[in-house]
C-alpha cells in the first residue's frame, strides 16, 4: 500500500479512496465532504450574525425603560418622551424583525418631527436616546442645505457626518440616528410663484424625500465639493432614524386661527374642552406644518409629530439641579477637581431662574448665566489657598450686571 493511499481526512477519518478530493495542509488533510459541511456552517453563522448583529451593540429597551432613562437627564416634556420612546422602540424592532418570505407585512419607519421653542430640549432628547441605544448620532443644521449645484451644502452631506460619527463603518451608520435641526427654516417661502428658485426651501425639502423614505445614496465621506477626487460610499437610508426639530416661530398663530374657526356656528362651544392659550403647541397637527410651509410629502415621511412644552420657572429650577447631568452638578465636579467645595444658596438659584425667565433665555440660557456668575471664581480659585466657594444671591447679583444680561439676550 502506497503512502498516498494511507492518507485520510483529519476531520472525518475517510480514506483518500473514499473521497472525491482530499486537500493537504501543513500537518492535516480535509476532504470535499467536510469542506461542504464547513461551508454550510459558515454561511449559517454569517446570516445569523447579520440578523442578530444589530442587537449585539444595540442597547434596545422597552418604551417605559427608554422614558425612564430620559427622565434621568430631561425634566418634564412627558408627552414628547413617551412619543419618542414608542417611535424609537418600534423603529429598532423593525430592524430586528426576522425576515419571513411568507409574511408580506413590512413595518415602515417612524421618523419624528419635534416642534418647540428654542432651548426647550429638542436636541437633548435626540442626543440622550442615541447615547442610550449606543448608535452613531449626528446633528445637521438645515439652514446650510441647498439644492445640488448651488452655494451651500448638498443634502447628502447629512450622511457624511453620520459616517464620520460611525468611524466610517457603513453597517453601523446605516442604523444610526440623524437629528435635522432648524427644519422650519427650509419651509416654502410662500404659495405665490416666483421668478427665482427656492433652492434653500422647497428645493431642499424635495431633495430630503429620498433620504427620509429610504434609498441607496452615494455619499462623499469627506464632503463632496472640497474633495472631488474621493470615492463615493453607498449608504442605504432605509434603517436610519431621522428626527427633525424646529422652533416653527409663529405657528402658534396658525394653530389659534384653526382652533377659533372650529368654534364658528350655532351651538358651537369649546367650553367643554378648554384651550390652554399659554401652550398652543400641544394642539399642533400635520395640517399646521403644511400651513407653515412644509410640503405634504415631507410631512408624510415624518409620521410621528410631537411638541416641547415651554419652560416655566419651576421647570427651569428643576433643570438646574435635578438631572443626572445637571448644570450645578457639573460645576460642583469642576470645582471638586481643584479641591474646592462648591455650594450655591437657594436664593441664588431662584435669582438665576428669574433672570432666565425675564430675558426668555430658556434652558440653554441657564448655562450662560451660571458661566457669567462663576467665571471669576473659576479663574481665581485654582491659584489661591481658598478651598470653599459659597454663592449667595448678593454675589450672583454683583457678577450678573445688566450689560452681561444684554449680551446673553443678544446671543440667545
Amino acid at each position: 500500500m502506497s503512502k498516498e493511499e494511507n492518507l485520510e481526512c483529519s476531520f472525518c477519518g475517510r480514506k483518500k479512496a473514499e473521497t472525491d478530493l482530499l486537500i493537504a495542509g501543513m500537518d492535516a488533510h480535509i476532504c470535499d465532504k467536510c469542506i461542504e459541511q464547513a461551508h454550510g456552517i459558515v454561511e449559517e453563522e454569517v446570516s445569523e450574525a447579520k440578523t442578530t448583529g444589530i442587537s449585539k451593540d444595540l442597547m434596545l429597551k422597552k418604551p417605559k425603560e427608554i422614558k425612564g432613562f430620559l427622565d434621568e437627564y430631561i425634566i418634564g416634556q412627558d408627552e414628547t418622551k413617551r412619543a419618542m420612546a414608542v417611535a424609537v422602540y418600534n423603529h429598532y424592532k423593525r430592524l430586528l424583525q426576522e425576515k419571513d418570505a411568507t409574511d408580506d407585512v413590512e413595518i415602515e419607519k417612524s421618523n419624528i418631527v419635534l416642534v418647540g421653542e428654542t432651548g426647550t430640549g429638542k436636541t437633548l432628547v435626540a442626543k440622550t436616546i442615541a447615547k442610550m441605544l449606543n448608535v452613531p448620532f449626528s446633528i445637521v443644521d438645515a439652514t446650510v442645505l441647498t439644492q445640488a449645484g448651488y452655494v451651500g451644502e448638498d443634502v447628502e452631506s447629512i450622511l457624511s457626518r453620520l459616517l464620520q460619527a460611525a468611524d466610517y463603518d457603513v453597517d453601523k451608520a446605516e442604523r444610526g440616528i440623524v437629528f435635522i435641526d432648524e427644519i422650519d427654516k427650509i419651509a416654502r417661502k410662500g404659495d405665490n410663484p416666483s421668478i427665482t428658485r427656492d433652492v434653500s426651501g422647497e428645493g431642499v425639502q424635495q431633495a430630503l424625500l429620498k433620504l427620509l423614505e429610504g434609498s441607496v445614496v452615494n455619499v462623499a465621506p469627506k464632503g463632496g465639493r472640497k474633495h472631488p477626487e474621493q470615492k463615493f460610499i453607498e449608504v442605504n437610508t432605509k434603517d436610519i432614524l431621522f428626527i427633525a426639530g424646529g422652533a416653527f416661530s409663529g405657528i402658534d398663530r396658525m394653530i389659534s386661527k384653526r382652533l377659533n374657526m372650529q368654534a364658528v356656528g350655532y351651538g358651537a362651544s369649546l367650553d367643554d374642552d378648554k384651550i390652554d392659550e399659554q401652550n398652543l403647541l400641544q394642539y399642533i397637527t400635520p395640517l399646521d406644518l403644511k400651513s407653515f410651509g412644509l410640503i405634504p410629502e415631507i410631512i408624510g415621511r415624518l409620521p410621528v409629530l410631537s411638541y416641547m412644552n415651554p419652560l416655566d420657572a419651576k421647570t427651569l429650577r428643576a433643570i438646574l439641579t435635578e438631572p443626572k447631568n445637571s448644570i450645578i452638578k457639573q460645576y460642583t465636579k469642576l470645582f471638586k477637581m481643584d479641591d474646592v467645595t462648591f455650594t450655591i444658596k437657594e436664593a441664588a438659584l431662584n435669582f438665576i431662574v428669574g433672570k432666565a425667565v425675564e430675558y426668555k433665555l430658556g434652558a440653554r440660557g441657564l448655562r450662560s448665566l451660571c458661566e457669567a456668575i462663576f467665571t471669576d471664581a473659576m479663574f481665581e480659585l485654582p491659584s489661591s489657598d481658598l478651598k470653599e466657594l459659597i454663592i449667595t444671591k448678593k454675589y450672583a447679583e454683583e457678577k450678573l450686571t445688566k450689560t452681561a444680561l444684554k449680551k446673553l439676550k443678544a446671543a440667545s
